[in-house]
């Protein structure tokens, strides 16, 4: 299989450095939602794993939970709310959503509040080694200090502008120097260090939770084309400046960003409500639609979250059904020389895993299923490959899988509406067993100022 790697700027050969693989996805800030940006790219790293662990090899992989950072805060403090209240809320919604979507549960879900000790050390030992200065309680990492800072986004040090995701600190050394940890303010969480009270920055965090976990060096670190600079950028200065070891990563792997029509923004960004959540997502389209939709683009290309797309998918989707859809799915192999279509498959999936074209390979089986099922002739061995490859792309092929409840929709909404004006008119008892009986079908009701959302259980 051959990967491409964001920091050699070209595919190489992938081969793990020992006989597990080992892979850190960076994981999501707990301030609010996901939104279905974040599914393509855990889509996509489920996909990486699959694959892998269909050629054989064994994996480990980590996915952190960002759970302490200036946003979730000041949610926090916003909404009444402990961080650690905040966080778990969103991680248990992120795990339902997740497992709607079918993408499989890393080994490990480290959250940054357990590895404080671990990155207090680190900085110890950079501030010992002169790569890093205390200010007045808060710690930077001298960015000069690392000749190769820059290499992973091809910016010269010269060309980066503080302001453009690069905090602005006139107490800094230079402006291109990045924060390790920051000084304590009034009402936020805090921890003990020498040099004063405090919290962890951004960059810091995912260091000393790869290492704990995977070690010095790691196989794959991914996430989104959004975080490769500075995160990444700064992961790796502050990685091999500690180790000594150097690569800290194998293989940079990074994802295109989904984003909606009419927007200038590069990618869906929570903060500013430019998004879809993937809990609205979910109530509208099933797994494998999404998932086909993804996979319609190559992961690194940027793609633009449409209904119309999803429909377009959703459509394709429905070849693959037809052609399993027969009582010939049996022990005869058929005619079908499903061999020539599993190769094409494994040659796109090999080629940087290229989704499209492992589609087209399925879609092409898909019709020749079809046309031999005109014949009569058997089709079984035909129809178990096309499973085999669906597979490989978590897709389960289950028609009923996400959409069986979808004619109930109306129906519902018409219940919760029913619902809503019984209490309107005090009719609370009437209310009450509306919302046990839809409680009793697995539909959940949530009431808030802005009125009644549902949701099937699962998807919370």
């Amino acid at each position: 299989m051959r990967l491409y790697d964001t920091l050699s700027g070209e595919k190489r050969e992938f081969a793990p450095m020992a006989d597990e693989v080992t892979i850190y996805v960076c994981g999501p800030n707990l301030y609010g939602p996901c939104h279905i940006g974040h599914a393509l790219s855990y889509v996509f790293f489920d996909v990486l794993r699959r694959y892998l662990e269909y050629q054989g090899h064994r994996v480990h992989q980590v996915q952190n939970f960002t759970d302490i950072e200036d946003r979730i805060i000041e949610v926090a403090q916003k909404e009444g709310r402990s961080i650690g209240e905040l966080a778990e809320h969103y991680i248990q919604r992120f795990l339902g959503e997740m497992d709607a979507l079918g993408i499989q549960r890393a080994h490990d879900y480290p959250r940054a509040t357990e590895y404080i000790d671990r990155m207090i050390e680190i900085i110890q030992y950079l501030i010992a080694k002169n790569n890093a200065y205390v200010v007045e309680g808060d710690v930077y990492f001298r960015v000069r200090n690392f000749q190769n800072y820059g290499h992973l986004s091809r910016r010269p040090i010269e060309d980066m502008r503080a302001g453009s995701r690069i905090e602005i600190d006139p107490r800094k050394e230079d402006p291109m120097d990045f924060a390790l940890w920051k000084a304590s303010k009034e009402g936020e969480p805090s921890w003990p260090t020498p040099w004063g009270p405090g919290r962890p920055g951004w960059h810091i965090e995912c260091t000393a939770m790869s290492m704990s976990l995977l070690g010095k060096q790691i196989d794959i670190h991914g996430g989104g084309q959004d975080v490769i600079f500075p995160h990444h950028e700064n992961e790796i200065a502050q990685s091999e400046v500690y180790t000594g070891a150097s690569p800290f990563v194998r293989f940079w792997v990074h994802n295109g960003l989904l984003r909606l029509p009419d927007d200038d923004s590069e990618k869906m960004t929570r903060h500013t409500g430019n998004f879809v959540s993937c809990r609205d997502a979910l109530a509208t389209h099933s797994p494998d639609t999404l998932r086909m939709y993804f996979f319609s683009s190559h992961y690194r290309s940027p793609l633009m979250y449409t209904e119309e797309g999803v429909a377009s998918a959703s459509r394709a989707l429905e070849r693959l059904h037809n052609a399993l859809r027969s009582k010939t799915e049996s022990e005869d192999e058929g005619q079908v020389d499903a061999e020539t279509y599993r190769k094409r498959f494994l040659a796109a999936m090999d080629d940087d895993l290229n989704t499209p074209q492992a589609l087209a390979s399925m879609f092409d089986l898909a019709h020749e299923i079809n046309r031999h099922k005109e014949t009569g002739a058997a089709v079984g061995g035909a129809q178990r490959a096309l499973r085999e490859m669906a597979s490989v792309l978590g897709l389960s092929l289950n028609e009923q899988a996400g959409s069986e409840h979808k004619d109930a929709y109306p129906f519902i909404d018409l219940l919760v509406e029913t619902r809503t004006q019984l209490r309107a008119e005090r009719n609370f008892q009437m209310g009450d067993s509306i919302r046990t009986q839809l409680e009793e079908l697995g539909v959940t009701l949530e009431d808030s100022a802005d009125g009644t959302k549902w949701r099937f259980k699962g998807l919370s």
